[in-house]
């Protein structure tokens, strides 16, 4: 089988979970290579995901790690027997390898939820938002790259329009919600989307008001992905110098307990929508 040359984010997961199992269960790659009948060097690229592996192999390595959680083995079981390549793939080698992460993550999600202080959330973004947005980036982007950046941002919106839509909680601060990108015009059609896709049953909006005070995690923009167990949860961060995803519980339960103090201090839904509607009447009255 030939080795992978560069393992996506959630290929990377799943090697990891299984080397997780594996030191679960004190073994070393040498002693778990002699129980499936293999050498040390197959346990390795298994877990850096050099390769693919398949379902027997999964549930035999289970089974030597005497895992006994079905439904964990289960849903690893679904992520390797995934072939079939993403739409994000075809941004492979145009844009940051990052980016498409993201789009895989918020794909693959079963439930989303994000804190935004300083920018509006991706998934709820216009496309002159965007486009703003990237015109602003440093260093510069040339006008063909600012293109593909708006459209992948558009495509990774599906998960909120498919058949079965990832439900989302999106918590914004006031100070987001004001930045007038693109001008009044654009700033005004942005606002009255987000009030459009805050009345869809699986979207909720909340906002952070400047009254609120102080509140943790304002550094930074934050999407919390959860996986179809509680184990494959993510945590995306996104800063100036790229985006960061983390997976260790320690880290998933503190970004939790972020997330669930923004939202006891952030407005309930009917008051977030009333607050952006005001917004929005402000706006019309821009010269």
């Amino acid at each position: 089988m030939p080795l992978r040359s560069s393992p996506t984010a959630r290929q990377l997961r799943l090697g990891a979970e299984l080397r997780k199992m594996r030191e679960r269960a004190g073994l070393t790659s040498t002693e778990a290579g002699r129980l499936l009948g293999t050498n040390q060097a197959q346990i390795s690229n298994i877990e850096a995901s050099r390769f693919g592996v398949s379902e027997d192999r999964i549930r035999a390595l289970a089974r030597n790690y005497s895992c006994g959680d079905e439904t964990l083995i289960n849903a690893l079981v679904r992520m390797a027997g995934e072939r079939k390549k993403g739409w994000w793939e075809e941004y492979r080698g145009i844009l940051p390898p990052d980016l498409l992460d993201l789009a895989e993550l918020e794909h693959h999600a079963v439930v989303l939820r994000g804190a935004y202080v300083a920018h509006l959330p991706g998934l709820l973004q216009t496309a002159e938002h965007a486009r703003e947005v990237f015109r602003q980036a440093v260093p510069r982007l040339a006008p063909p790259e600012i293109e593909h950046r708006v459209s992948h941002r558009v495509k990774r919106q599906e998960v909120l329009f498919r058949d079965r839509p990832t439900p989302f909680t999106a918590i914004i601060h006031e100070a987001a919600l004001r930045m007038r990108f693109g001008g009044p015009c654009t700033a005004l059609h942005q606002l009255r989307h987000i009030l459009e896709m805050s009345e869809r049953e699986h979207i909720t909006v909340r906002v952070i008001t400047f009254d609120a005070g102080s509140f943790p995690g304002s550094g930074q923009s934050i999407l919390y992905a959860a996986g179809p167990v509680r184990q494959l949860d993510t945590i995306h961060l996104d800063t100036e110098h790229g985006s960061a995803l983390l997976d260790a519980e320690a880290r998933l339960e503190n970004y939790r307990v972020v997330l669930d103090r923004l939202e006891e201090i952030a407005l309930g839904p009917r008051e977030s929508r009333k607050l952006i509607h005001g917004l929005a009447q402000e706006l019309r009255g821009a010269p």
